[in-house]
């Protein structure tokens, strides 16, 4: 089997696959094409809010055919990290149900008291009370994770305060600093790899921001494709030291790459 029938993609989703509620055109012919083709990919956000059943379920409801096995979340990567350090551990945790669910599924006690470490998300359930009480816990010797230091999440509504945000406040309040387990850190983008059963040479990541999932991708030696489609215009590219190895106008234009990839794999390149 070539290298080109074993790449395989880490795709981020908002800006990417969707903007808001909105289908970004040509992504859900280039998904087809992967599955088709039997191209290894993982949709890969740093969205801790929503279980992968919940984003499977997004993405269905849009026109894409996903399921839960589809996707690779920053609350994942978190409790497996965290599983993986030590087991039989608790956490209190700033977030909701997709943290919660994945916490549990790798064998962390969700506590209010005592904690080991202090796990913060993104969400709407966000209160003053359980900051306050993260403060004193993380004063008390508990360990501040965060699942990502996304400063906001957009919304159809607009911006809205991120992970990071809340993040902040409780590092300038404590003293500490958390540990970020989310893109661009190589521990979620090395186990989204180890997923897809990929080496290093073989993985593409495609996103819109520089400051995950490129970032993310250059750290850890992957191929990155960055789309236009999203927060991140050409003229922005000078302001950074590292590059994406392509640019494009949006996902769709990768579906070329595709299917000439599967035309050398026919044609025993």
């Amino acid at each position: 089997m070539t290298e080109q029938t074993t790449r395989g993609y880490l795709i981020d989703m908002d800006g990417v696959i969707y903007r808001g509620s909105r289908l970004i055109p040509g992504a859900d012919r280039f998904i087809r094409l992967l599955k088709e083709n039997q191209v290894p990919y993982l949709f890969l956000t740093n969205n801790s809010q929503r279980t992968r059943r919940d984003v499977a379920m997004k993405l269905q409801r849009m026109g894409i055919e996903a399921d839960q096995n589809d996707i690779f979340t920053c609350a994942m990567a978190t409790a497996r990290f965290l599983a993986q350090q030590a087991p039989n551990r608790t956490a209190f945790v700033i977030g909701e149900g997709g943290l919660l669910n994945s916490l549990h599924s790798n064998g962390l006690a969700v506590v209010d008291h005592d904690p080991d470490y202090v796990v913060v998300g993104e969400g709407r359930t966000v209160n003053f009370e359980m900051v306050e009480k993260a403060v004193r816990m993380i004063k008390d010797g508990a360990k501040l994770i965060a699942t990502n230091m996304d400063p906001n999440c957009p919304t159809d509504m607009g911006l809205r305060p991120g992970c990071g945000a809340i993040v902040a406040m409780l590092e300038k309040a404590t003293g500490a600093q958390a540990f970020s387990v989310g893109k661009p850190s190589p521990v979620m983008m090395r186990m989204a790899r180890k997923q897809l059963d990929l080496r290093t040479a073989e993985v593409t990541v495609v996103g819109d921001t520089m400051e995950t999932d490129i970032l993310g991708g250059v750290q850890m030696g992957y191929r990155t494709v960055l789309v236009l489609s999203g927060g991140t215009s050409r003229d922005d590219l000078a302001n950074y030291a590292y590059q994406p190895d392509r640019v494009v106008d949006s996902i769709a234009d990768l579906c070329q790459e595709v299917e000439a990839a599967q035309e050398l794999c026919v044609a025993g390149v």
